[in-house]
């Protein structure tokens, strides 16, 4: 691959991370900045690292997790999609800080990611540098996130409640395309 194509399959690749930020930037409304570079981060890092694993293991772990990996994305999208809608009924600002803690962000990371194992597996086939590949693609994906979040944030004047709601209701579409 060539330059211009690890640019092009980073864009491809950090599209999750746009639209889950986007949910999630609907959501903050406190420590915007630091919630945002936090999950631009592990977005960037799950991104950028998942081509490695795939790479060094080239076909092992990707044999595996292939057949599950629709089913894996689907479960967290639609999981954490469901958590934001019920607790958006609950409207308490305690559960919403809960919804939006570091172990979240985790799993955001690794639903969006592992389509990146796929990626490593076709830089290895195609011989692309693994290093300066990855540092694009985590680099794409964390600002992808950034803006994806402030995009998100900008929304803010509806009600937070239906906001949740909208959140919950991205990440659940997100897990019924990831079985598309």
């Amino acid at each position: 691959m060539n330059l211009f194509e690890i640019i092009f399959l980073s864009i491809a690749l950090g599209v999750d991370c746009l639209v889950v930020s986007f949910s999630q930037g609907l959501l903050v409304r406190f420590k915007r900045r630091k919630i945002s570079t936090i999950l631009a981060l592990v977005m960037g890092f799950f991104q950028g690292g998942m081509p490695i694993i795939s790479y060094l293991l080239t076909g092992m772990v990707y044999d595996y997790i292939a057949p599950f990996a629709k089913s894996l994305v689907f479960g967290i999208f639609m999981f954490l999609g469901c958590k934001f809608i019920i607790e958006a009924l609950k409207n308490n600002d305690e559960n919403l800080r809960q919804r939006l803690g570091f172990r979240v962000m985790i799993l955001l990371g690794i639903a969006t990611s592992i389509d990146a194992l796929g990626a490593g597996i076709s830089l290895r086939l195609t011989h692309t540098p693994l290093l300066l590949s990855c540092g694009i693609i985590a680099l794409g994906s964390f600002l992808m996130s950034l803006t994806g979040f402030w995009s998100g944030n900008a929304l803010k004047k509806f009600d937070t409640k239906y906001l949740e709601i909208a959140a919950g209701v991205i990440l659940i579409l997100l897990a019924i395309k990831a079985l598309i």
